[in-house]
């Protein structure tokens, strides 16, 4: 199945530069194991930053070069009456930022991609999940600061609460399915939804659909129940 829902290009770019935060950078690369087309994309954007270092790089010698021609042409200079010490520093390069290692890798469910496999260190089963009314979830990065990360098992048919987000959210499929306002999501497929995004998913019948979504703010539901609900809920 090749999923037809991809990361936005600035995600992309930030992943292949290494800027991304864990959380973001755990829902790209498990997507990236799903999904050909996005790899390829990230080889070249890769390939195309390997090249601006190296263009980097050259104008950083030529530089060195200049200054160097520029020291040695006054050595045949007369000296002046006190002169005082050359001591050119070396360029400074700031570090090149890379995206988080997994923490452990471990054997585990298969429907699970390995870059998210390793964070879980067991199948999904062995989660702690918890319920919820129609859906449960199991927290993962919780020592992640400004996102909240977790799988979400949304029971085959369930509708989820109508709502729109005060922040960013990324809900990567990983089994089974589910529909909103915005299209069909399957396997692999990733939506991305921010404050503009109204909608109630609705899983597919016949089986449980697994999510992996990482939000920055909590959701705000939509509608006269739900802005009663909102102060009390952590969604």
């Amino acid at each position: 199945m090749i999923p037809t829902h991809h990361p936005s290009d600035d995600y992309l770019i930030a992943y292949a530069a290494g800027s991304l935060e864990e959380p973001l950078s755990l829902v790209v690369a498990t997507h990236l194991a799903l999904c050909p087309r996005c790899r390829k994309e990230v080889e070249r954007l890769e390939a195309l930053g390997g090249v601006l270092l190296e263009d980097e790089a050259a104008a950083e010698t030529a530089t060195d070069e200049r200054a160097l021609d520029s020291v040695l042409s006054r050595l045949d200079a007369p000296a002046p009456i006190a002169p005082g010490p050359i001591a050119p520093g070396p360029i400074a390069t700031g570090p090149i930022a890379t995206a988080p290692k997994p923490r452990q890798a471990a054997p585990g469910d298969l429907r699970v991609p390995a870059p998210l496999r390793d964070y879980l260190g067991g199948g999904l089963e062995q989660l702690d999940w918890k319920a919820h009314k129609g859906f449960d979830e199991a927290e993962l990065l919780s020592d992640a600061p400004g996102f909240r990360t977790r799988l979400m098992r949304i029971k085959s048919g369930t509708a989820m609460p109508a709502h729109t987000h005060r922040g960013n959210e990324l809900t990567l499929v990983l089994t089974g399915g589910f529909s909103d306002e915005h299209g069909h999501f399957l396997r692999g497929d990733l939506a991305e939804a921010d404050a503009s995004v109204k909608h109630q998913p609705i899983a597919d019948p016949g089986e449980d659909c697994i999510c992996l979504a990482v939000t920055d703010a909590p959701l705000r539901l939509t509608g006269p129940v739900g802005r009663l609900l909102n102060p009390f809920l952590r969604i």
